[in-house]
């Protein structure tokens, strides 16, 4: 009954033949152009952008797409991004976790780590005394017992008022002032610009940390609004790392020294300078960090890494 099934000879032969050619090319295959989904946050923007040009000297196309995250973790499991490098934990981690544990993505690396979160006053507040949130109700006469805060329903403010609601620190009769971001820090500015005493949602990366002299309160008595910690992580396909080695190890070798990124984010939000133009300057002034994240990585033409960097920025 198997007869009918038997190949000829020369099929047979041609089979012989073809298999070996179909297997080197499954193990030589990468990727012609990478998609990297992008959030509208600054860090994010210049820090996809740096990681885009690093890429485009090694040989690849690249694509940004600004897209919200739940958009952009459904492109990593539909095949249409390879790269997302905004994966804020704690924040992200209910909409990541699932995907991580059903094995449609990896979250490969954590690219910043320690970023901050909570209150900050101006350096010379610190030195005079207030270190921790238990700091601020001995003082609130030249606080005028008010939180500058953000956008009305984000984290942090949840967080400062279930403070408040629930008189932690000394905080029961204060007022968080909600706002925009932009009305916050203009506000905070003006008050710093004339010595005043202010406390407001500080976070980093961001351009604050390079163009203020801040610092980040202490928490105390389990008020839950200071130094709030986060990983940034770098979340890609499961599959990358079968479909392109290379690119894969760069991305686990790419980790952002904070203040490296709270720089960027000043030259692109508080500068307004173009996200190109500040990626393409730090590569420039920084050969030595990307030779860390090209450590052993080929360019698609299969020479060093960090020879094709060095010859596009040199």
């Amino acid at each position: 009954m198997f007869a009918k099934f038997a190949l000829s000879p020369r099929v047979l032969c041609r089979a012989v033949v073809i298999a070996p050619l179909l297997f080197t090319a499954q193990a030589q295959a990468d990727l012609d152009e990478v998609r990297l989904g992008v959030p509208p946050w600054p860090g994010v923007t210049v820090k996809s952008e740096v990681a885009a040009q690093l890429m485009q000297a090694m040989g690849y196309e690249t694509r940004q797409r600004e897209l919200a995250v739940s958009v952009i973790l459904e492109g990593l499991t539909g095949g249409d991004l390879e790269v997302y490098l905004g994966g804020w934990y704690p924040v992200q981690t209910d909409m990541v976790e699932p995907l991580v544990a059903d094995g449609k993505v990896e979250k490969l690396v954590s690219n910043i780590r320690g970023a901050n979160s909570g209150l900050v006053v101006p350096r010379y507040v610190y030195e005079a005394g207030v270190t921790s949130v238990a700091d601020l109700n001995d003082h609130r006469d030249r606080f005028d017992a008010e939180i500058q805060g953000i956008e009305a329903g984000t984290g942090i403010n949840t967080a400062i008022l279930e403070a408040i609601d629930g008189g932690r620190a000394g905080l029961g009769d204060w007022n968080l002032r909600e706002s925009s971001t932009a009305a916050m820090l203009a506000q905070a500015e003006q008050m710093m610009a004339n010595q005043e005493w202010v406390t407001f949602v500080g976070w980093e990366p961001h351009w604050m940390n390079v163009s203020f002299d801040l610092v980040y309160l202490e928490d105390a008595d389990d008020a839950g609004i200071a130094a709030i910690e986060s990983t940034v992580w770098s979340i890609v396909p499961a599959s990358l790392a079968d479909e392109d080695p290379q690119l894969h190890r760069f991305l686990s070798q790419f980790v952002v020294d904070i203040e490296d990124q709270n720089d960027w984010v000043h030259g692109y939000s508080y500068q307004d300078r173009p996200a190109d133009e500040v990626a393409r300057d730090w590569i420039g002034a920084n050969l030595g960090v990307v030779a860390e994240w090209l450590d052993g990585v080929e360019a698609r033409d299969g020479a060093p890494a960090i020879d094709a960097v060095n010859a596009a920025y040199e």
